[in-house]
């Protein structure tokens, strides 16, 4: 199975309706506890009167710091009567944006800008009417809101954006934000989703990175990346992040974040992303690839076909300064050479490998001692792996086949395991990769053993530096993936995430070896936030915490089921679940069923979970297993956040770095523990509501949930309650500064003029200050009338 990032992808501008005209209609509540009172305002759109995406293409140019991003959708009206109403289009805290224009098939659109306070009333103005929190999310936002053409039944209307906006750095780190977080307006799938981000720059690029979505990434040449997704029918609900830094230096960036939301856990999250660049020349770093190939009976036909062509796709692209050679094992072991070859030997390889035929059964202990010893322990080694079965010659045994490797493979060796089919042994895969810094992975039937392999090897073909060591000095770190650090390759990067205790000033030194030497890169007096600060609350940030969880449990779920289970990692599993929203198969029933908070209910879980797998421990070979392995070596390995699965969203949420569960019709926040906490009680759309929201607009993404929730904020347990019930005495924070620090005007980006709009297009004055995130998801409000 591919390995494919639980992460699900961008979003669209979606329609909020708001019905003007008093036409009846009944009651109804939706799964997400949203009511639609009478008269007919609508909150999150009903089935029966939903608009439908055909696309939603965004695409963007990154030159100098200064992205132009432009949007292109069409909405299609699917019900019997006409659509017309009001864009509502929130803007970024900070935003300074220039040339902003909008155009309904291909018509310039005026537009009138809100400031932050005006877009606030018009926001509770919205909430009040559709007893609606959704909109909630963007308090603190100013916006741009603009009349549209009234949509007839079974039409289509194209909207399009472009706006020119200054991105920021953060952490030493080039940040471009597009907002997709739209999931609680939408009922239906996109039809397609894609993005494309051109980034030039003067100095040479030089990580890249998405912690939101798995991209493609293509450099074309040092100062110019592409970075592109696409996806169909998907609802998306993560922002886009990307990240990318420039320079001749090193490239080391330092993110912490520590959870203001989680008063039982003051720990803080850190992430640190490695590209340095060794002092070495322009030519690849020399290294060995051995092939061990399995051409047992079982192979014959078309898989054997795909793997030979995976043979000659690496061989082909071999390094000049290569060595390889190549072992077929069935019923013995055959070796295309005694010894390592040359570069110039690879044609005469491929020959070897196509006239050959599978034959016999499977002696892979035999075949992995033959290629052991072909290993050169002053080079970079990397030995790629196939089989589709199990061992069924010479030993058989699981865990001598393990000990007889690593008693003959050297420290040098990197083994990389793929898995063909159903009929393997996932445990011997998975712990002769883990064993000695490899990774598994599984090809099922319907997949292409070609292109899994060839792709592999175009990330692992250039090693540039080997046996990476990390020393973090000043303060204390622990729990951090993956240990041990894998090797470096050109034209990627090492994302490192952690925890750390008490924050301050740290100084980090990364070593590692290149053509037989050490080489260090120390980074001096690098900042962790401290307990005394205010963590940003960030997208980027936010991502951290959940991204760290994803790793830990994927590693904890591969102990368990590589080395048997024990209560404590088990239940460690079931709380950073629950945390952290990420279903696992101890807590898959968070998809369809509510769960108790607090200590005492987890131990219970846990202890079920634990007599439970011990019952029935897990298998090695199957389908099962194969589909187990491959998901959870990807959540070990994460490079992204995965959203809960959409059949969750009805019983899991998550907002920024916190997650919800919804419990007895009440979203909960998941560090709350009704066992040792008390709630502030607030009145849903009282004074109090309000001014909570506009002072800590955290607060106000936590309440867009529903009309019951309770979310920290502060260190306090807000808890929303029915309008009817009576609140509790409540302190309102002071406004926080980072939400209030956007309303002072500031000059625009010092940019050339982006391409000319559509004559009479609408330009938008700057408004102010320096734009960390890009626009917001596009909302509308919208009134409903007959069709004449």
């Amino acid at each position: 199975m591919k390995k494919t990032s639980a992460l699900f992808f961008f979003a669209s501008l979606f329609f909020t309706l708001l019905f003007l005209n008093p036409i009846p209609a009944a009651a109804e509540e939706f799964a997400d506890g949203i009511i639609v009172p009478e008269p007919p305002i609508v909150g999150p759109i009903p089935l029966s009167g939903a608009l439908d995406i055909r696309y939603h293409r965004v695409n963007v140019t990154i030159d100098a710091q200064v992205a132009i991003t432009h949007v292109d959708q069409v909405f299609h009206n699917p019900n019997d009567f006409t659509v017309e109403g009001t864009y509502i289009f929130p803007l970024p805290k900070g935003a300074s944006v220039t040339n902003f224009t909008l155009w309904i098939d291909g018509q310039p659109v005026e537009g009138q800008v809100l400031s932050a306070e005006e877009a606030r009333a018009t926001y509770e103005e919205i909430v009040r009417k559709m007893i609606d929190p959704a909109i909630l999310e963007y308090v603190g936002q100013g916006a741009v809101q603009a009349s549209i053409f009234p949509i007839e039944p079974g039409q289509d209307r194209r909207i399009e954006l472009e706006y020119a906006q200054a991105i920021t750095a953060e952490g030493g780190l080039i940040r471009y934000q597009y907002p997709l977080n739209t999931e609680k307006f939408s009922r239906s799938p996109l039809e397609q989703v894609t993005i494309s981000v051109d980034v030039s720059s003067e100095s040479p690029i030089r990580a890249v990175y998405s912690p939101s979505h798995d991209v493609a990434i293509s450099r074309e040449g040092s100062h110019n990346v592409r970075v592109g997704y696409e996806d169909a029918n998907v609802t998306p609900d993560t922002d886009f992040l990307l990240f990318y830094s420039i320079g001749d230096g090193e490239a080391m960036h330092l993110l912490s974040y520590r959870d203001p939301h989680d008063p039982a856990d003051p720990d803080g999250f850190y992430m640190l992303m490695l590209a340095p660049r060794p002092e070495t020349s322009l030519a690849p770093l020399p290294k060995d690839i051995l092939i061990v190939l399995d051409k047992s009976g079982s192979m014959d036909g078309e898989k054997y076909m795909q793997a030979q062509d995976a043979v000659r796709f690496i061989l082909e692209n071999l390094n000049p300064e290569d060595g390889f050679n190549l072992v077929q094992f069935s019923t013995g072991v055959e070796l295309f050479a005694r010894e390592l070859q040359p570069v110039s030997a690879a044609a005469e390889a491929i020959r070897w490998v196509q006239a050959d035929r599978p034959l016999g059964s499977t002696d892979i202990n035999r075949a992995l001692l033959e290629a052991a010893a072909l290993v050169k322990p002053d080079r970079p080694t990397y030995i790629i792996f196939l089989t589709d079965g199990l061992p069924t010659e010479g030993e058989t045994d699981t865990q001598r086949i393990l000990d007889n490797f690593a008693g003959s493979a050297p420290e040098n060796v990197r083994l990389f395991a793929f898995g063909v089919g159903y009929d393997v042994d996932t445990f011997l895969l998975d712990l002769l990769s883990q064993n000695h810094h490899g990774t598994s992975s599984y090809v099922v039937p319907g997949e292409r053993i070609d292109e899994t392999i060839s792709a592999f090897y175009q990330k692992i073909s250039t090693p540039v530096l080997t046996d990476l060591e990390l020393r973090i000095d000043g303060v204390t770190v622990f729990d951090d993936y993956p240990n041990p650090l894998p090797d470096l390759f050109a034209g990627s990067q090492i994302i490192l995430v952690g925890r750390y205790l008490e924050g301050g000033s740290a100084d980090i030194t990364l070593s590692g070896t290149i053509d037989g030497r050490t080489q260090t890169f120390e980074f001096p007096e690098q900042h962790f936030a401290s307990g005394l600060e205010r963590s940003k609350e960030t997208p980027a940030m936010q991502t951290i915490p959940r991204l760290w969880a994803t790793r830990k449990i994927g590693f904890l779920l591969n102990e368990i089921r590589l080395r048997g289970p024990n209560q404590e990692t088990i239940d460690q599993v079931v709380r950073l679940s629950i945390r952290y929203g990420i279903v696992t198969p101890y807590t898959s029933y968070l998809v369809t069923e509510a769960m108790a908070l607090g200590d005492a209910a987890i131990d219970d879980l846990a202890q079920q979970e634990f007599e439970q797998q011990m019952e029935a421990p897990a298998e090695a070979s199957g389908e099962t297993a194969v589909n187990r392995a491959a998901d959870q070596g990807a959540m070990e390995e994460a490079d992204t956040v995965s959203a809960p699965p959409r059949e969750a969203a009805d019983m899991v949420r998550v907002v920024g770095s916190r997650t919800f569960i919804r419990i007895d019709g009440i979203w909960v926040d998941t560090a709350f523990d009704p066992d040792t906490m008390t709630t502030t009680k607030v009145p849903f759309l009282s004074e109090d509501y309000f001014a909570l929201t506009a002072a800590q607009p955290d607060l106000g993404a936590a309440f867009a949930l529903g009309k019951r929730v309770i979310a920290f904020s502060e260190g306090i347990a807000y808890e929303v309650v029915d309008s009817e019930e009576g609140g509790d005495p409540v302190q309102i924070p002071p406004a926080d500064p980072q939400a209030q620090a956007t309303e002072a005007p500031a000059d625009p980006p010092n940019v050339d003029e982006p391409p000319a709009a559509d004559p009479g297009a609408q330009a938008f004055p700057c408004l102010g200050g320096l734009l960390p995130l890009a626009f917001l998801p596009l909302l509308a409000v919208f009134r409903r009338k007959k069709a004449i």
